[in-house]
């Protein structure tokens, strides 16, 4: 595994704790579709149930292939071999990738404008410099969009171990400045 994507499992890890009890569990997931809920008010409904479905198998599926002892929660131990792994999380990630997108285009023009973008990445945990800085890398339009396609591919790279030298390795570098 490239050591850009090591780094990006570790932050995942860090962000899906977001109760801070050094495991991941149903509580986590709950948590933070709350606060990107509350990130996309100006979304539809059906743009919010699929984030809210997207969250809920994000978390069925660490639960099914991770938690073997059946405790409920997932270790960094655990986590590690796992997130990165296309065969197992692939089409757990398309769908959170597609539904994420999607909740950022609330006026459904493709389109997915810089505020709502760093509003979206931050509820998730994300620094507010280093979205700015991925934002900036999928080259944005004179109007400062990019399409929800360049987000939810974005967000699929992230998840490649393969990949290196994209944009959502900024997110795991030292903030700016």
């Amino acid at each position: 595994m490239r050591t850009e994507a090591a780094q990006r499992i570790e932050l995942i890890f860090t962000l899906l704790d977001v109760n801070g009890n050094a495991v991941i569990d149903s509580n986590d997931f709950d948590l933070m579709t709350d606060r990107v809920l509350k990130a996309a008010a100006a979304s539809d409904d059906g743009a919010r149930a699929d984030i809210r479905v997207a969250f809920r198998s994000y978390w069925t599926t660490l639960a099914t292939e991770l938690d073997t002892n059946g405790d409920g929660a997932i270790t960094v131990e655990e986590f590690r071999p796992f997130v990165l792994d296309p065969e197992r999380f692939g089409p757990t990630i398309t769908r959170f990738a597609q539904a994420l997108s999607a909740l950022g285009d609330p006026d459904k023009d493709g389109l997915i404008e810089r505020p709502l973008f760093v509003s979206l990445l931050t509820a998730i945990g994300f620094e507010e410099a280093n979205c700015h800085a991925v934002f900036d890398a999928f080259a944005p339009d004179a109007q400062d969009r990019i399409t929800v396609a360049t987000f939810a591919a974005g967000i699929k790279d992230y998840y490649a171990p393969q990949k290196a030298g994209i944009p959502g390795d900024l997110m795991v570098a030292a903030p700016a400045v």
